[in-house]
């Protein structure tokens, strides 16, 4: 038999806990169970007519070859005068590398910088790729917590704590899954006195719910606010959210000029140019009628509302108003050590997910998966009824501990 080798960047990593979440979703499912599953971070709308439409014309006309490698010009084009013209940021053609979606953005970001011993910071509650992508470049994840206290979102101090001469990135995610914390422009700014001691820090703003933003709040970019760290900061971004767009599989990175030509450097010998339909469908939403951001955006305000709302009236749990994103955080400190009636304690939050599953039919994710327990995530991207439905299948679950 012969010996089976996997390389250590891979063995180091862990599957992705919301996928797998899905997964065990999916399962119970084709098992016949009537699961409701708040685990993925997807919109339930489906793309656009007009995007679409744009799409089936790109085949017609035969766009259905390479594009350059960085992204046609039409595509690069489009993302700049949606940065120009959305967040007041301006950028050149050759600063900007469309990828195969957002993810792929930020993992071939760090595989072209970071080298063993790199630290990148990573506050949390984070996105459950954050670290596993650091591990698999071989870089160490420096977790900064965020408590619900200070509104999930990283302090000046803490910041400043964590920072050290192995520092090369400080991811920053705003809107932020899974918490729906928000950066305003003071936060920028006070964040930026830091910043301003580490001029070799690399920034990552992860900016892909930058649109899904409730109770009117300015949609504020960190280089609006400190337009100095330009040149230290990579903006990842993508259409998956915003136009309903998650399979398609278009995002951007945009920055330095040195820092997207090791990005499009390393594309080039891995995934290629982004499909090019894709790109055409993405360039009809950026350049298009925008009336679908809007009235997505107010469909996920009522629920937000309506669901939080349900959710603070059940005893054990509290949630804090997102302001942005498509998610609910919810504390669970005060189900820890309570018992089911089959006499088993729950000792942690995935203690809690298991208990919601196996008793109430509903599908989160623990909150160990983003770094900050004991909480749950549970995704509002669906209907307000099955919403509702979950709300009440869980307090009937919650009510039978003891």
């Amino acid at each position: 038999m012969h010996k089976q080798r996997i390389a250590s960047r891979v063995a180091n990593i862990k599957p992705s806990p919301s996928s797998s979440a899905a997964d065990r979703a999916n399962e119970l499912r084709r098992q016949g169970q009537d699961i409701i599953s708040l685990v993925v971070g997807e919109p339930d709308f489906d793309t656009p007519p007009h995007i679409g439409e744009a799409a089936w014309q790109a085949i017609q006309r035969g766009e259905t070859r390479y594009t350059a490698n960085s992204g046609s010009l039409a595509m690069q084009q489009a993302i700049t005068g949606k940065l120009e013209r959305e967040n007041a940021l301006h950028y050149q053609e050759n600063e900007i590398v469309v990828t195969n979606g957002a993810k792929s953005a930020i993992f071939t970001a760090f595989l072209a910088t970071i080298e063993a011993g790199d630290e990148v910071i990573i506050p949390a509650p984070y996105w459950v790729s954050y670290p596993d992508m650091v591990i698999a470049c071989e870089g160490t994840p420096v977790i900064a917590q965020c408590t619900e206290a200070e509104g999930f979102k990283l302090t000046p101090e803490r910041l400043r704590s964590v920072l050290t001469e192995k520092s090369r990135w400080l991811v920053i995610n705003s809107p932020s899954n899974p918490t729906g914390a928000s950066y305003n422009h003071d936060d920028y700014v006070a964040l930026a006195e830091v910043l301003a001691d580490y001029p070799d820090l690399l920034i990552m703003t992860d900016d892909i719910y930058e649109h899904i933003r409730y109770d009117d709040q300015d949609n504020v970019h960190l280089l609006n606010a400190a337009p100095q760290l330009k040149g230290q900061t990579l903006i990842i971004n993508g259409v998956s959210k915003t136009y309903a767009m998650t399979g398609w599989r278009i995002g951007f990175a945009a920055g330095p000029f040195y820092l997207i030509d090791a990005l499009q450097k390393l594309q080039s010998q891995s995934a290629g140019n982004a499909c090019s339909v894709s790109q055409a469908a993405a360039i009809e939403a950026y350049n298009g009628d925008q009336s679908f951001v809007k009235q997505s955006q107010a469909v996920y305000q009522s629920r937000r509302n309506n669901t939080l709302a349900k959710i603070n009236q059940i005893d054990g749990l509290h949630c804090s108003p997102p302001d942005g994103a498509f998610y609910l955080y919810v504390g669970c400190e005060k189900l820890i050590g309570l018992q089911t009636e089959q006499g088993h304690t729950l000792n942690t939050d995935t203690d809690v997910v298991l208990y919601l599953l196996e008793t109430a039919n509903v599908a989160t994710v623990a909150g160990s998966a983003y770094g900050l327990s004991p909480y749950f995530r549970m995704s509002i991207a669906t209907s307000q009824n099955l919403l509702d439905d979950a709300c009440e299948r869980i307090a009937l679950a919650l009510a039978k501990l003891k």
